[in-house]
């Protein structure tokens, strides 16, 4: 695991500027790879790449990145880790083409892949998590590629003009700023999707001109065709898509036998490392499962790390203790208080790089925290949900979708209108007598509001739009922004054969899944120096949960049925059979209690006005109704704080030292 970075600009580069100029790139990410770092230029072509490295595998020189393919012809620079490296290596020889291996390290098992097959047929082999820059010197084509699923990030862009445009790329948007030629202009429209989501998504960045490689995909760039061509070697709807038009046969006992092989297949891969391993665990059906499926494959205990809160309403610890000790791990817990939250609140915007809005950051960097401290590789549960029915808006949302259908749009409409016509503080007095409202949840009135908007919808994928949007109409608060049209934009896809629960998976495995989970375990894990592996994103896996019926995923009331028939092998129902938590945080109680004033002072009405980002006035009578305990509005404004507190230090960037900045 690691960080790289690179430019590509008009030859001959100096290379001494150029060097200093890559080190400085690299040294923006120095946590994604603290072991060592490495830079390969050819000022001849114009080309620059760097890289950071946390030794993983094969912690030796020989691993040493950049690396040039035995050949000659590839260089790379690779973040990720590939699974089934050695079962490629065993392929090169069987084709009598394999080199004189210098190591054992995956990075060189590509580069000898390229040398042999080329670029996207090695991928096609590769089961991992990647972002990888490749160099091709005979071409002198750059090749950009990120992994199937968006594990790992991969940002880049044509920036500057003149003699010193540039074309940047790199793990995060630091590498790139750190480049004269990036000019770091906000993107408005960029905000827009920011406060929609807590997240700014898909190809989108923060700053103009720059783009994030889609989850999939591969761009090839050069000199000679400076337009980025973008194409896809893998595409999760085409997938889904064929997976539905033929569907699994055969007995539950089955089924479930087939994905428990895979699964533990896809866990003892991901545990291959040369350094400490352990895992996250909330005690939850995914990260108990993976944990269960390590533990039986390992002769010592498995190390497992959870945060807790004081609340009961928000704390899972207790569930992972317990399942920890029935498993036989050894088991390490935080509990988070007032002073860890104070403490690492404001150092998110510079931990997440780019605006990023998910409340659950907070415990994510804190057990990461926890992690490194003990081991350099965590595994997680994440994607379980995605591919399982895990979500609780799946199973509502289908059905609310089916009781909607049966009443014509313009009657739901006009009901609709009249509820909301009516103020929310009306029917919280109408309705308090009979709807208990716990603390820190929405009260009555807010949450009519939001069901009379549901009923609205159209389609199940306007109704997953409203169900997974923060501000409905964020252009009402972002000053000149546009939202931009995205995957989640209504009649964007046909789904063929999928049922609207199967819709709404696939819409959050394109979207929520790399923007918002995935992107949020990179951050936390890899300020850490702590690489995360996900082994339910293994393709494999994900492929075959496709091809699933949905009563494997969704029976009884239950989510998550064929994942659960596995887990019972290993841990009694009653430590595991609860309903879901998710990784909540109790924000809203935490922006009237220790965070008030740090958020108060982010929401300013003279600095909102002076910065010319947002509307003042409707940010600030939801902050008011907020305190006032109207309404609960903390993910609302969890989205502007985040950004407000990014602003802070990331809006002006600072030339590196000994590079001047272009005028």
């Amino acid at each position: 695991m690691c960080g790289l970075a690179g430019f590509l600009q008009e030859p001959p580069l100096d290379g001494e500027d150029a060097a200093r100029l890559l080190t400085s790139m690299t040294t923006a990410i120095v946590y994604r790879g603290p072991d060592s770092e490495g830079a390969w230029l050819d000022s001849a072509a114009g080309i620059a790449l760097g890289h950071r490295r946390l030794a993983i595998v094969d912690t030796s020189p020989s691993g040493h990145q950049p690396m040039v393919s035995h050949s000659g012809r590839y260089v790379l620079a690779f973040n990720g880790e590939i699974y089934n490296h050695a079962d490629l290596r065993t392929l090169l020889g069987q084709a009598g083409q394999a080199p004189a291996w210098r190591g054992h390290s995956d990075t060189e098992t590509l580069a000898a892949g390229f040398d042999a097959w080329g670029i996207a047929p090695t991928i096609g082999r590769a089961v991992g998590m990647f972002a990888i820059a490749i160099w091709d010197r005979r071409e002198r084509v750059l090749t950009l590629l990120r992994d199937r699923l968006g594990e790992k990030p991969l940002y880049y862009g044509w920036q500057g003009a003149g003699p010193g445009k540039a074309f940047l790329f790199g793990s995060e948007l630091k590498a790139l700023r750190a480049h004269p030629a990036c000019l770091g202009d906000v993107s408005r429209d960029a905000v827009v999707q920011l406060m929609r989501h807590g997240h700014v998504g898909e190809e989108n960045a923060i700053y103009e001109g720059l783009h994030k490689l889609p989850a999939g995909a591969m761009v090839e760039i050069s000199l000679a065709h400076p337009e980025p061509l973008v194409s896809r070697y893998w595409s999760a709807t085409e997938i889904a898509c064929r997976s539905a038009a033929a569907r699994m046969s055969g007995s539950s006992e089955d089924m479930v036998a087939a994905l428990e092989a895979l699964l533990t297949d896809a866990v003892g891969r991901q545990m291959v490392a040369d350094v400490p391993l352990g895992a996250f665990l909330s005690g939850g059906i995914d990260s108990s499962l993976v944990v269960a499926l390590m533990q039986r494959q390992s002769t010592q205990p498995v190390k497992t790390f959870s945060i807790g809160f004081h609340d009961p309403r928000y704390n899972e610890a207790e569930f992972a203790k317990r399942v920890a000790a029935h498993l036989g791990t050894d088991h390490v817990e935080l509990y988070v208080g007032d002073q860890e939250l104070r403490d690492i609140v404001p150092r998110l915007p510079e931990i997440y790089d780019e605006p990023f809005a998910d409340c659950s950051q907070i415990p994510t960097v804190l057990v990461s925290k926890l992690a490194c401290a003990k081991v350099t590789v965590a595994l997680s549960g994440d994607g379980g949900d995605e591919l399982f029915c895990g979500y609780d808006r799946y199973r509502q949302g289908a059905a609310l979708m089916r009781v909607l259908s049966a009443v014509p749009r313009p009657l739901r409409t006009a009901a609709s209108y009249a509820a909301r016509t009516l103020p929310k503080a009306f029917w919280d007095t109408v309705l308090n007598p009979f709807l208990q409202v716990a603390s820190g949840k929405e009260p009555n009135g807010q949450r009519l509001h939001r069901l009379a908007d549901y009923a609205r919808s159209g389609s199940v994928e306007e109704l997953h739009r409203k169900l997974v949007s923060r501000w409905r109409f964020p252009e009402a608060v972002v000053i000149d922004g546009r939202e931009p049209v995205g995957l989640l934009t209504p009649g964007k896809f046909n789904f063929g054969a999928l049922c609207d629960a199967e819709r709404m998976m696939m819409l959050d495995m394109l979207t929520y899944l790399p923007d918002d989970i995935l992107t949020k375990v990179d951050r936390a894990s890899m300020w850490n120096s702590l690489e995360c592996r996900a082994p339910f994103l293994d393709h494999r896996v994900v492929e075959f949960a496709w091809s699933l019926p949905l009563d494997m995923k969704h029976r009884g009331g239950q989510s998550k049925w064929a994942l659960r028939q596995i887990l019972y092998k290993h841990v009694p129902r009653e430590l595991v059979d609860r309903p879901k938590m998710g990784f909540e945080v109790p924000i809203a109680a935490w922006l009237r209690g220790p965070l008030r004033s740090w958020a108060e002072a982010l929401l300013a009405p003279q600095r909102l006005q002076r910065e010319g980002f947002f509307y003042a006035a409707p940010l600030r009578r939801k902050w008011d109704e907020h305190i006032s305990g109207v309404c609960n509005w903390g993910p609302q404004l969890w989205n502007v704080l985040m950004f407000q507190s990014w602003l802070d230090g990331n809006q002006v960037a600072k030339p590196p030292v000994g590079i001047k900045r272009e005028a």
